[in-house]
């Protein structure tokens, strides 16, 4: 078995988080692992309910506008544990199963995450090229390049 890449391993490890999601809205669930520069898990999150108030699972989802509002995203209850917590997420890396939403990608570069790895792309990610301008380092998802390098004509790279 090959060793994981650091980014494969802690996208391992947001599906897993994933997991204990409640929202039904996205049934594979949602993650988010918070890593220091020296490859250490600050905080973690997944997409769920306010602490003490019913899950969606349990009464369903409260929709409102095409979304629910019941559910807290993973990146938010990710950075409210770090910040409950009294860690620092100055220069770590965001893993996350899909790629944030807008308000969750401005939550995560004003915490100080330098660096935002996610594994599949949702609906709207032109905001994640204004954070990119900003200086945070996104790669495109490993699923994206496959798909792209797949796609990509052969060339002869003879000069």
């Amino acid at each position: 078995m090959a060793r994981p890449s650091w980014d494969e391993c802690f996208l391992e490890v947001a599906h897993v988080i994933a997991k204990r999601s409640t929202c039904l809205r996205v049934p594979s669930g949602v993650g988010c692992v918070l890593v220091s520069a020296e490859h250490t898990i600050l905080s973690a999150g997944y997409a769920g309910s306010m602490r003490g108030a019913p899950h969606c699972t349990e009464v369903g989802c409260l929709l409102i506008d095409g979304g629910c509002k019941r559910t807290v995203h993973a990146e938010q209850n990710a950075i409210a544990s770090a910040a409950a917590n009294g860690v620092s997420l100055r220069g770590a890396t965001a893993y996350v199963t899909l790629s944030p939403c807008r308000a969750c990608a401005m939550m995560l570069h004003n915490a100080g995450v330098a660096r935002i790895v996610y594994a599949t792309e949702y609906r709207i990610v032109d905001h994640l090229d204004e954070l990119r301008g900003l200086g945070v380092d996104i790669p495109r998802p490993a699923s994206a390049i496959a798909s792209s390098v797949a796609a990509a004509p052969t060339a002869d790279c003879a000069e």
